[in-house]
């Protein structure tokens, strides 16, 4: 059967699925599985503070909404070889990597963010998102594109535009540490916020490391 639907898994098989492991952020809901917005208006996602068209879970006071795989984001991420752990927050300490700002700049919905275990690498799931999309838009997460490594680059470097994405020659023993930290931390995070597209996530980031 031809299809042109592409679903998370959490989207498409949210009426089995019991309570979200965001549940933490919302300790006074009872978060309940509807196929459309019971509500008049539009719902935003308290996790991405995204619009949301479709599926979704709402707190039964109507307070809270939230996208079936956002409410489904792991909470904790341990970057491998290390004790670096990632951590879902409500508040961040340093600037997003994206927007460059401790707090999303409009909306009435913050939305929560991805932080390292130093607070020194956070990420508004928001601008994540939008980050990501920015990318297929621009045609940087097709498949073939990533076979260039100048492309596999600017991808990166649309993700953190504000940070060196690149090891060279020359560059401190501290310096490749902290790129080569940076880039499994957008691994990592990119592959949460995408529902773990394994072979475009591993393409993306196998880039020269010097």
């Amino acid at each position: 059967m031809n299809c042109d639907y592409i679903l998370h898994h959490e989207c498409g098989l949210g009426l089995g699925y019991g309570r979200p492991p965001t549940q933490k952020f919302f300790k006074k809901c009872d978060f309940q599985f509807h196929r459309q917005n019971p509500l008049p208006g539009t719902r935003i996602c308290d996790i991405c503070a995204l619009d949301i068209r479709g599926f979704l879970y709402q707190c039964s006071r109507g307070d809270y909404d939230l996208h079936p795989h956002c409410a489904s984001l792991p909470l904790t991420f341990t970057l491998p070889g290390s004790n670096e752990v990632i951590k879902l927050r409500e508040k961040i300490e340093s600037r997003c990597l994206k927007c460059q700002r401790k707090e999303r700049a409009s909306g009435r919905v913050q939305g929560l963010s991805y932080v390292s275990s130093d607070g020194m690498l956070c990420y508004h799931v928001a601008c994540l998102k939008e980050a990501c999309l920015d990318n297929w838009t621009m045609g940087y997460f097709q498949l073939d594109a990533l076979a260039n490594e100048e492309r596999k680059i600017l991808a990166l470097q649309n993700l953190a535009p504000n940070q060196e994405v690149r090891i060279r020659a020359g560059q401190s023993a501290n310096a490749m540490r902290g790129i080569r930290l940076l880039i499994t931390f957008l691994k990592l995070v990119v592959s949460a916020v995408l529902g773990e597209p394994f072979t475009l996530v591993s393409t993306l980031f196998k880039i020269s490391q010097g």
